[in-house]
């Protein structure tokens, strides 16, 4: 079973694009097209939106749109420079980003990225390519396993959790999420009220087998690149690692090349800064999450490219 996607603080995020309607814009995780349709919404007949997503589901959904002004890509968005190149676009004046795993992909069992259902152990966001949870947990030493855990979860019982995992496949192939939630519980009990033993551990391993953070540090530069002067990057952030990554690139790109200390360098010959910030980071509000509890960990950042070379 699938539930209709809500995308998280979607005019919010829209509406820091400051859209013109002869723009071009690119939507970097197309997920189901909620925030694609309110782009497509707010751009005039001259518009044009390109979106990329990995997952053929998501692009499959979004050849039922049949907007002329949409061009779908199925591409990661660590991608885009390669994409534009491809479709001869030079400079794009707005970048959405929506990072993390969509409800349609929690919510189909047979993705196998949540332990709600007993399901292949599988959380590729692309089908097509790449090691299934299965496969890697089949193979991973329980250092590796533990590493994992802990760095992409911040589970602090990782190396506990680990030894489990170890322990279990030596006496049957862990293959299935709820036989993966269920190891996990026995190893380290429930600890935390409202909140499943295996969460961390589930959100860790699906991180690492698509490299989440990885494409994100990749897509950051090159939204840069290609904005155009007063062109604006949205992101939206739904775990801390990822917002820590996003936080302190836009910092970094506000700030400029920083005078070395004890050293003879010219602060004239210092690279600028290439963002502005715009505000501060927003929450989605107290209605948004009480209707769509997954909501409730967003944080949503806009920077402005400003003139000046371009990298």
């Amino acid at each position: 079973m699938t539930t209709a996607h809500v995308p998280v603080m979607a005019r919010e995020a829209v509406a820091a694009l400051a859209i013109q309607p002869d723009g071009i814009y690119v939507d970097g995780t197309f997920g189901r097209g909620g925030h694609s349709r309110l782009i497509l919404a707010a751009l005039g007949e001259k518009g044009r939106l390109i979106a990329l997503d990995r997952d053929p589901d998501a692009i499959a959904a979004g050849a039922a749109m049949n907007d002329a002004r949409l061009t779908l890509r199925q591409r990661a968005f660590s991608q885009l420079n390669a994409v534009l190149n491809e479709l001869d676009v030079g400079q794009v004046n707005g970048v959405l980003l929506d990072i993390g795993v969509s409800s349609p992909q929690l919510d189909d069992a047979e993705r196998g990225f949540s332990f709600r259902f007993d399901a292949p152990l599988d959380m590729r966001m692309d089908t097509r390519s790449g090691l299934t949870a299965a496969q890697w947990l089949a193979t991973a030493s329980e250092g590796e396993i533990g590493e994992v855990i802990r760095e992409y979860g911040e589970e602090r019982f990782a190396k506990s959790i680990a030894r489990a995992l170890v322990t279990a496949r030596q006496q049957q192939a862990i293959e299935r999420t709820a036989q993966l939630a269920q190891i996990i519980a026995n190893a380290v009990g429930w600890r935390e009220a409202g909140q499943h033993p295996a969460t961390r551990s589930f959100q860790a391993i699906r991180i690492y087998l698509n490299r989440e953070l990885e494409e994100l540090t990749s897509v950051l530069p090159q939204c840069v690149d290609r904005l155009t002067p007063g062109g604006r990057l949205a992101v939206i952030s739904f775990h801390s690692l990822e917002d820590r990554i996003v936080k302190r690139f836009m910092r970094a790109e506000s700030q400029g090349e920083q005078l070395p200390l004890r050293l003879p360098v010219r602060a004239a010959s210092l690279k600028p800064g290439r963002l502005r910030m715009v505000g501060r980071a927003q929450h989605p509000g107290d209605a948004e999450v009480a209707a769509n509890p997954r909501a409730r960990s967003a944080v949503l950042r806009v920077a402005e490219r400003l003139a000046g070379d371009s990298a």
